[in-house]
């Protein structure tokens, strides 16, 4: 498997051009076959089974569970209610039996039970007050669920005990007013966080106490971040706007370097093979950007590929 990846994306009846999930081969960039589902806009994988799970980003939200072939072509297996509207993203817990699915357009946050062959049973969900915008769903070191909202300037908690989730005693977390929480991840002690509204990304120690906040971007000019990793030490956030990739170094959030995404409006990308692989929603392209030192370098090759929103490379 290694080489291959999952690109998902927009389709016509959500706003896009493509047709579904695309297998691609990282190496040639060659497409090995496409498997229809209604706007695939974020792809997760499950930890020990061959099964890929998928948002269907529309009003009335569904979570698609898809079986692998050896080969990585996929089958599908089941559908059911996301439990909310424009889910965008979806993540597995570690031991693989839940899923959580961020429902961007309600705020609603839902939690799937999944069995031993990988399907969905049981369901929570856990709404919010009016103006939540739910974006991003992690399953912290801690065993905590958290989630991202965009549209009340919080990361939300959930307690995770067994296969019982709960709201966090402590309720969530409070981030700067305007800021726009998207998407976060934890590395080396610390959280870092996207803030698509007010275009910083912010490093929070384990307290969530905040040690840095920095611009994005350097460019100038609006600015809306959408994805961040952290890879090997370093810190690289997708710039929408200036249509760059930038790197930071560490806790401080020491500016690297910030260079050209290779496309327009990069929402997605997932590093892989010495490579950065950047999905550009509105130039409907996949761009490669080999890495050097921690940094990527000039576009290598593009793959042209309906109106991807998401890259998830196999293990």
């Amino acid at each position: 498997m290694v080489g291959l990846a999952y690109i998902g994306g927009y389709t016509p009846d959500t706003g896009g051009s493509g047709t579904g999930i695309v297998l691609v081969d990282l190496e040639s960039l060659d497409r090995l076959g496409e498997t229809p589902a209604p706007g695939p806009s974020f792809l997760a994988l499950h930890p020990r089974r061959a099964v890929l799970y998928a948002v269907g980003e529309s009003e009335h939200g569904t979570v698609e569970v898809l079986s692998r072939g050896e080969s990585g072509a996929l089958q599908p297996l089941a559908r059911r209610s996301s439990e909310g509207s424009s889910p965008c993203h979806l993540a597995v817990n570690p031991a693989g039996t839940l899923l959580a699915v961020a429902n961007y357009g309600d705020g609603t946050v839902s939690v799937h039970g999944i069995d031993e062959a990988g399907l969905l049973t049981g369901v929570r969900a856990f709404p919010h007050r009016e103006g939540a915008h739910a974006h991003q769903a992690t399953f912290g070191p801690d065993g905590v669920l958290y989630v991202t909202d965009l549209g009340t300037d919080e990361v939300r908690r959930f307690a995770v005990r067994g296969g019982e989730v709960s709201e966090h005693p402590d309720g969530p977390v409070r981030l700067a007013s305007g800021m726009g929480p998207r998407h976060m991840a934890w590395a080396g002690g610390h959280w870092y966080v996207a803030g698509e509204l007010d275009g910083t990304v912010r490093a929070y120690d384990a307290a969530w106490r905040e040690v840095a906040a920095v611009p994005a971007s350097g460019a100038g000019g609006r600015n809306h971040p959408s994805h961040l990793e952290v890879h090997d030490g370093r810190v690289y956030v997708a710039n929408r706007g200036p249509d760059t990739i930038s790197v930071f170094e560490g806790p401080a959030l020491a500016r690297a370097a910030e260079v050209p995404c290779g496309g327009r409006w990069p929402r997605h990308f997932a590093i892989a093979g010495g490579r950065m692989h950047v999905a550009n929603q509105n130039s409907g392209d996949i761009a490669v950007l080999p890495i050097e030192d921690g940094i990527p370098q000039p576009v290598g090759r593009v793959l042209a590929t309906g109106t991807p929103s998401c890259v998830l490379p196999l293990p």
